[in-house]
C-alpha cells in the first residue's frame, strides 16, 4: 500500500479558517497527499493558489471530489484544470436529489459519465464514482449502484469505494470488490461503529480493512483515501488513522 491519502473534508473546518496551515500540518503528520474538494470551491482558493501551496508544502493532489453538474457544464475546463494541478481523478461523490427515486436517473446519467469519462481520457484524467449510504437503497427493486456500474464502460469510468458509507447503507464491501474488482481504483477509508450510524476513527469500528485490501492484487496502484466525517478532533483523528494505516502493512 504506497498511495495513501487524506479527504480534505475531514478536516474542511480547519480548511475553511486556514488552508495553507491546515495542508502544512497534514503534510508534517506524513502524508503525502490530498484529495481536493472541488464541491467546496477548494475553500475560496484559485486553482493557482491551490497548486502554489500544494508545492510549497510537498503535498500531492491524486483527486478532487467534484459536483456532478460540472460533467454537463464546460466539462473540457474542468478537465484542463484538473491537468494543471496534476491530478489523476475528479471524483462524483453524489448525483442530483432526482435520482434517488428514479433508476432512469441513474441510467441517464450513467450514459453522462461514459461520454464525460471518455473525454477526461483524452485529457489524461480519469473521471470517478464514489458510493454513498442510499446509492444501496433498492428502487422498485433494483439497488441504483449496480445498475450504475453494470452500465458504465470501465474505459471510461473508475470507482471510489468508500466502505464505510456501503455497510451505512446496508451493503458488503467485500462482495462488491470480489464482484467489481476491476472497476474499484480508489478507496475512502472510513470505519464505522457498530450500529453503522456514524464513522469513527479507523480500527475502532467494524470493517475489517487489513481482510479488505488483503484481497486487492495491485494494492500498490490503488489510491487510499482517509476520510472521518465527524472526529471532534479532526486533525489528531487525521494523524491517528494515518498511523493505522502504515500499520496495515497489506
Amino acid at each position: 500500500m504506497k498511495r495513501v491519502s487524506l479527504e480534505l473534508y475531514s478536516v474542511r473546518n480547519e480548511m475553511r479558517k486556514d488552508p495553507e496551515g491546515t495542508l502544512a500540518a497534514i503534510r508534517a503528520m506524513g502524508y503525502d497527499d490530498v484529495e481536493l474538494l472541488w464541491s467546496f470551491g477548494n475553500f475560496g482558493r484559485t486553482n493557482e493558489q491551490v497548486k502554489a501551496t500544494l508545492r510549497n508544502t510537498g503535498l500531492k493532489a491524486s483527486s478532487a471530489h467534484i459536483t456532478p453538474q460540472l460533467l454537463t457544464t464546460d466539462w473540457q475546463k474542468s478537465v484542463d484544470a484538473a491537468a494543471y494541478l496534476e491530478q489523476e481523478y475528479l471524483i462524483v461523490p453524489s448525483l442530483t436529489a432526482e435520482a434517488d427515486k428514479s433508476l432512469d436517473e441513474w441510467k441517464r446519467w450513467a450514459d453522462i459519465f461514459n461520454e464525460a469519462g471518455a473525454v477526461a481520457r483524452k485529457g489524461g484524467i480519469w473521471l470517478g464514482f464514489h458510493n454513498e449510504p442510499n446509492h444501496q437503497k433498492p428502487i422498485g427493486g433494483v439497488v441504483p449502484l449496480d445498475l450504475f456500474i453494470e452500465r458504465t464502460d470501465p474505459a471510461a469510468v473508475r470507482l471510489q469505494l468508500d466502505a464505510g458509507n456501503m455497510r451505512m447503507g446496508g451493503g458488503d464491501p467485500m462482495q462488491y470488490l470480489q464482484r467489481h474488482h476491476d472497476r474499484f481504483w480508489s478507496f475512502h477509508v472510513k470505519d464505522v461503529v457498530a450500529d453503522n450510524s456514524k464513522d469513527t476513527d479507523l480500527g475502532t469500528g467494524t470493517v475489517d480493512f487489513r481482510a479488505l485490501f488483503a484481497s486487492l492484487r495491485d494494492a500498490d496502484q490503488k489510491l487510499f483515501v482517509v476520510e472521518q466525517e465527524g472526529s471532534p478532533a479532526p486533525l489528531e483523528s487525521a494523524k491517528r488513522n494515518l498511523q493505522f494505516m502504515r500499520a496495515l502493512r497489506v
